[in-house]
């Protein structure tokens, strides 16, 4: 006889509460514990704002690139493991990273 059928002894009128599943998962994205870098780099002579550092599913990973390229309303690309977005967005891209539960780091300026 364990703990739950001792309760349910004591107290059958009690209904049990449905325990909250700690999936870490919210908008069916993935929500990790490092933060996120997001850097600014200069290529060719153009700005641009990289983020790194995501540890779950790539498709995950990519419909946050998505997302965060169709809030900005600018382009860029999901490459080994990385998001690359044209320009220098990092304040905005940190806003709704953070809005959406992540921690997010600055790196590079």
């Amino acid at each position: 006889m364990d703990l739950k059928d001792q309760l349910k002894n004591l107290f059958p009128d009690h209904e049990p509460i449905e325990e909250e599943k700690d999936l870490k998962k919210e908008d069916g994205i993935w929500m990790q514990d490092d933060p996120i870098i997001c850097k600014y780099e200069k290529r060719k002579g153009k700005p641009i704002t990289i983020l790194e550092g995501y540890t779950g599913a790539d498709e995950d990973f990519k419909k946050l690139a998505k997302e965060i390229k169709t809030k900005l309303s600018v382009g860029g690309s999901f490459k080994d493991e990385r998001i690359i977005i044209q320009g220098d967005y990092r304040d905005k891209i940190m806003e709704i990273l953070k809005t959406k539960g992540f921690k997010v780091k600055r790196v590079g300026g």
